[in-house]
């Protein structure tokens, strides 16, 4: 029998009734069944009497007070007690959410050179409050993150702000002040005309266009010479190591990849807004308590970083 037979046979069969047989087979008791229910007993006779009919068996004998169940109920109950409890699953899964027994996985977006600053908090915090609970990370362009939110293929995603779709939602997670790197060739203060007119390397996976600091020069009529484009921040750390050539990066990630190196950090001599970075998220979950609940430790983690520095 192909498949389309049988969900044609399905879609004569009424759902619920299967809840019916489902709690008779249970209590082997009309008047239990009703209770437990919230029917009358001659709602659940009927049920099941609809039930026999489209089965085409008794289903249910009397015996006793009660009622035993044929050789045909008897072989399609484990099936029908898997079925609801994977359907209970389904639809709670949503709803309940205990971090200590949970064990899904939860995609999380970003982009690569952001993935050392926050990946390593989020993981040590998570083995302490929800130990099997696992995050991945992925790193799709901004041009598909939306569709692959709303699929479900991603959970959250951690990007620059800007605007965006309204099914989308966001919320500022962390604000990185932007600074200057400077290999040990350079030397002495940096004003903004020798920041203007020095040497720089810019950090962009895009073939064409313009970096964040960039753009921000741009608004303000300014534009300094990129001798150098690359697509890592480590690297262009590594450059600058050897080089007379400026970097222009968010403080937090150049605290981390220039600590072994003879680089120095400067303050940008310059009036740039910071970075900021959002959490974004697909409409379709903002009540799932899973998604709420990930959301709220990521964001106290960001809070209680932000207030240490």
């Amino acid at each position: 029998m192909n498949q389309q037979h049988e969900w044609s046979k399905m879609e004569r069969i009424d759902l619920n009734l299967f809840r019916v047989f489902e709690v008779i087979y249970r209590e082997r008791n009309l008047t239990r069944a009703a209770v437990l229910l919230h029917l009358s007993q001659s709602a659940v006779s009927h049920a099941l009497n609809r039930l026999r009919e489209q089965l085409g068996d008794p289903l249910f004998v009397r015996e006793g007070r009660g009622v035993a169940p044929t050789l045909l109920a008897t072989q399609l109950a484990p099936g029908i007690q898997e079925a609801l409890a994977g359907l209970l699953r389904s639809v709670t899964r949503g709803q309940d959410f205990d971090p200590l027994r949970d064990r899904r996985t939860f995609i999380l977006n970003m982009p690569e050179q952001m993935e050392p600053i926050v990946l390593p908090s989020i993981v040590a915090h998570l083995c302490e409050v929800a130990p099997q609970l696992e995050v991945r990370c992925s790193s799709v362009h901004w041009a598909e993150l939306q569709r692959e939110l709303s699929a479900g293929r991603v959970d959250l995603a951690i990007e620059i702000a800007r605007p965006t779709d309204p099914e989308l939602r966001q919320q500022l997670l962390l604000s990185d002040p932007l600074c200057v790197v400077a290999g040990p060739g350079f030397s002495g203060e940096l004003s903004a005309a020798r920041y203007l007119a020095a040497e720089h390397i810019a950090v962009t996976s895009r073939r064409r266009g313009i970096c964040v600091e960039d753009l921000a020069l741009a608004r303000q009529g300014l534009a300094r010479q990129v001798r150098q484009r690359c697509q890592h921040y480590l690297s262009a750390a590594l450059l600058v190591a050897q080089s007379e050539w400026l970097l222009t990066m968010p403080r937090r990630y150049a605290e981390l990849i220039n600590a072994g190196l003879p680089n120095r950090l400067l303050d940008l001599p310059l009036a740039l807004a910071p970075v900021n970075l959002n959490l974004y998220w697909s409409m379709q979950v903002e009540n799932q308590a899973g998604h709420a609940w990930l959301r709220e430790q990521m964001l106290a983690l960001a809070g209680r970083r932000s207030a240490a520095v």
